[in-house]
């Protein structure tokens, strides 16, 4: 599949939604006049939900589709939203799967007009992990299309057991194996004590393995299972795409903030540039919140 990066500025949600359908019959660039050049292999504001459309209409979707996200920068959650929406509209959603929910919870059982209340006890939402307004219109522009909303990440009663386990280190080559507990080294800081990394690496293939698994139940023919996750979660040399088999068909995207990390060309098909987050000392809050508990606690997620 060739590799496309995708630059997205923030409009106005109205001139979005309204400006989507419209630039994907027309097939024309939604660019301003004045606007800069957009360079080979780069996209408009517009590039994604546009590109999602008209292959909607051309050729088959994936099965699977993985967005990886930065936990706290506004701009990728709204770059989620707008793809639930662009994808329900077109009916080619089959369902939502979140890492924000244990696996578990749904909402099968609501109606489209069903309360945000309503949603947050169908999936039994935390939101002293995963504030509930960041997530509301992405889980809400489902639910109102329609589309189920399905819980995905491994429950918390499990994490114990999954420390010991030794068999999860046997699921990735070692190269790959080794990116996974440098992952979990540098994502806290290098606070963690050293016999912490193997644990909690295991953690991260089991979430990734249950991500994966929930979303295979859930296929549907012609239509797409969405996966909302972290970008570590969705990369495909060692998150979710390792865990589903190679017939059912995927594809990753992934949205980096202006200076973030940059994401390796082999761990997505597709990259989407947003807008730089504020800059914040998460290790410095994280040390913080260690002094007072035991370093090595397993946090429920990094941004």
């Amino acid at each position: 599949m060739l590799l496309k990066t995708i630059l997205i500025h923030m409009p106005a949600r109205h001139i979005l939604l309204a400006t989507l359908f419209a630039a994907a019959l027309t097939g024309c660039s939604s660019l301003q006049p004045d606007a800069a050049p957009v360079p080979p292999g780069e996209m408009d504001a517009l590039g994604w939900q546009q590109q999602l459309i008209r292959t909607a209409r051309t050729q088959a979707l994936p099965a699977v589709l993985l967005l990886g996200e930065q936990h706290d920068a506004p701009a990728h959650q709204q770059w989620e939203h707008d793809t639930v929406q662009a994808l329900a509209q077109q009916n080619h959603l089959a369902a939502v799967v979140l890492e924000m929910a244990h696996a578990g919870h749904d909402t099968r059982a609501l109606a489209p007009d069903a309360s945000e209340g309503d949603v947050q006890a169908a999936l039994q939402w935390e939101s002293a992990g995963w504030p509930w307004a960041r997530y509301a219109p992405v889980v809400m522009a489902a639910v109102q299309a329609g589309v189920p909303v399905y819980g995905g990440n491994l429950v918390r009663n499990a994490m114990r057991g999954v420390m010991q386990q030794s068999h999860w280190e046997q699921h990735l080559e070692s190269t790959a194996w080794e990116r996974q507990r440098e992952a979990i080294r540098t994502g806290h800081c290098g606070l963690l004590p050293e016999n912490q990394l193997t644990p909690m690496a295991r953690i991260q293939l089991a979430k990734d393995e249950r991500l994966a698994q929930t979303a295979k139940a859930l296929l549907q023919p012609g239509k797409t299972v969405l996966i909302v996750a972290g970008r570590g979660h969705v990369l495909r040399d060692v998150g979710i795409p390792t865990w589903l088999p190679p017939h059912i068909s995927t594809g990753v995207a992934v949205a980096q903030a202006q200076g973030a990390e940059p994401t390796l060309p082999s761990d997505r098909d597709w990259l989407v540039h947003t807008p730089a987050v504020a800059p914040q000392d998460h290790c410095a809050t994280l040390e913080q919140r260690w002094k007072a508990g035991a370093p090595g606690t397993a946090s429920q997620h990094k941004p």
